[in-house]
């Protein structure tokens, strides 16, 4: 993959491999090497962090976002992982619950919470008490997205 050009309104956030940078206009950025990154606008806020696989979403992007606190996160990961597979019998879940944490194994935390997007909408789902649907289930577009690049 080349460079990947961001574009970032002024006051806005971005996270780049745990460091915090806001921008005072508007400006494009090139990230001309591997970088995991998330906008601001892709981050979920504590507050928003309101069911299980959203609050376990949270967990992991603590991961990306404060590397320094990784082990703490990975640590909380590990404990709620074994509670969260004991909660849910809905397949779905349970098979991305178990590719999740394979993929916090391999240190894949963006890929984890790539999964996680795709499951929310699953979850939601159940809550409501109705059964998801394939397009719900395939959509990932609910929750913040992660961005990897790599140049």
């Amino acid at each position: 993959m080349g460079t990947l050009k961001l574009s970032l309104r002024p006051g806005e956030r971005i996270f780049v491999n745990g460091a915090v940078m806001r921008v005072d206009r508007k400006v494009s950025l090139e990230l001309l090497n591997d970088a995991t990154f998330l906008l601001e606008s892709h981050v979920m806020q504590a507050a928003d962090a309101t069911t299980p696989l959203r609050q376990l979403y949270f967990l992991v992007q603590m991961m990306l976002i404060a590397p320094e606190s990784g082990a703490e996160a990975t640590d909380a990961f590990r404990k709620t992982y074994p509670l969260l597979m004991a909660a849910f019998s809905n397949p779905a879940v349970r098979d991305g619950l178990m590719d999740v944490a394979e993929q916090i194994e391999r240190s894949r935390p963006y890929e984890a919470l790539r999964t996680l997007r795709g499951l929310i909408p699953v979850e939601d789902a159940i809550l409501e008490g109705r059964n998801a649907s394939a397009s719900e289930r395939r959509s990932g577009n609910a929750g913040p997205r992660l961005m990897e690049a790599r140049a």
